[in-house]
């Protein structure tokens, strides 16, 4: 979730790709360590998940309707094209594996993914953004893990400051 919604232009809640993907990171990690499976595995796919918006931008769902956007690996393999072929091959075979992979891996990614966004919903709500729930609501149903349904609706029975004070103490 790279973009505020437009209620929130005025205040300072809007995150970047790097914010989104390091927290994804971050998650993703805690996830695989309660579903039982590799944490850096999981975070090394939570990094590169969304790399491919640093060269197109996080295009909005209904603005998908009127464009015909590159798949992700096809952007991947652009941004690597002048890389070391161990890494060509490699950023490729991460990407691949986010966007097409079953293991319990990239399940904790995809969780870590929606549950990042709907983290920086609620923070985006706790700062007067309106229009957020919709956001809310769709990344809780995204959720696959029960691990990651446990920390979503922990994390939207507290205040960020409670957030904080559990989790970061």
């Amino acid at each position: 979730m790279s973009g505020a919604p437009a209620s929130c232009q005025a205040t300072r809640v809007r995150s970047t790709i790097a914010e989104h993907s390091f927290r994804a990171a971050l998650i993703g990690s805690v996830l695989a360590m309660m579903e039982g499976a590799d944490p850096a595995r999981t975070a090394l796919l939570g990094l590169w998940h969304d790399t491919q918006e640093t060269r197109v931008g996080d295009i909005p769902h209904i603005g998908r309707r009127y464009l015909e956007a590159a798949g992700d690996e096809k952007v991947t393999a652009d941004q690597v094209s002048a890389a070391h072929p161990a890494v060509q091959a490699g950023a490729q075979r991460i990407v691949e594996e986010y966007e097409n992979g079953d293991s319990p891996e990239v399940t904790c990614a995809h969780d870590a993914d929606k549950l990042e966004c709907l983290l920086q919903a609620v923070e985006y709500r706790e700062q007067g953004c309106a229009n957020v729930q919709p956001r809310i609501d769709s990344s809780l149903a995204a959720l696959r893990t029960p691990s990651a349904r446990t920390l979503a609706e922990a994390a939207l029975d507290m205040t960020s400051i409670e957030r904080q004070q559990t989790y970061l103490r």
